[in-house]
């Protein structure tokens, strides 16, 4: 479960760089390069097969452990301890993680699947042709239902990740006294973040949004 989240994590990386153009100068062409680049590459589309396995491992993993969990207990405690003993995210990992599918669920018919089998307009940079993905980002970010339900998947990711970055940490033994509060302090940070660079994309498409840089894009 610890390293398939890790894994993940990686993958939530890489994918908020990408979307992060967006939210510059010349959010259209930087965003489509971008994406061209993680869609033709051809150690990036294998790395595709192996996420999809992460994906579905993790979350069969999370459903076995929450049944796990509830099985050992036969009955449940008289009084709860509430945040005394445990914080409600860390009580509600598969609830926010059922969320989170869902909400993968509706981004992949969105946005992966057009990509993958056709359906998008194109467009050209220097000769050179790209699927226009920010165009599609522009139509389905025009709906405000799905702004809100795009946040309500950020706000899930981030409690998920609170709980889940030092919960793995900890599974895999590298947290000790001196290193705990850092690990910590680097697990907050992370799901503070990366949810809110993506809940930033569908807001600043849905507005028309743009932090000038001056030109200076994200892609190097």
């Amino acid at each position: 479960m610890a390293l398939t989240g890790f894994f993940l994590v990686v993958f939530l990386l890489v994918h908020c760089y990408i979307n992060a153009n967006v939210l510059f100068s010349n959010p259209e062409e930087n965003f489509n390069r971008a994406a061209h680049f993680m869609g033709s590459n051809i150690l990036i589309r294998i790395m595709e097969i192996g996420l999809f396995l992460g994906f579905i491992l993790h979350i069969v993993q999370g459903y076995q452990l929450e049944i796990q969990n509830r099985a050992s207990r036969k009955s449940r405690y008289a009084v709860s301890a509430g945040n005394k003993t445990s914080k409600w995210y860390s009580r509600s990992m598969a609830l926010l993680g059922t969320l989170i599918l869902l909400f993968l669920v509706l981004h992949l018919v969105h946005f992966w699947v057009p990509s993958r089998f056709g359906g998008l307009t194109e467009v050209q940079y220097d000769g050179k042709t790209y699927h226009n993905l920010y165009a599609q980002m522009q139509d389905i970010f025009a709906v405000p239902w799905v702004v809100v339900v795009y946040l309500l998947g950020c706000f899930s990711l981030s409690w998920h990740l609170l709980h889940g970055v030092q919960s793995a940490a900890q599974t895999l033994g590298i947290t000790s006294k001196n290193y705990y509060g850092t690990i910590k302090t680097i697990g907050i940070v992370f799901s503070i973040a990366v949810p809110l660079i993506f809940a930033l994309m569908p807001l600043f498409v849905h507005f028309g949004w743009q932090i000038n840089t001056g030109g200076v894009s994200l892609l190097f």
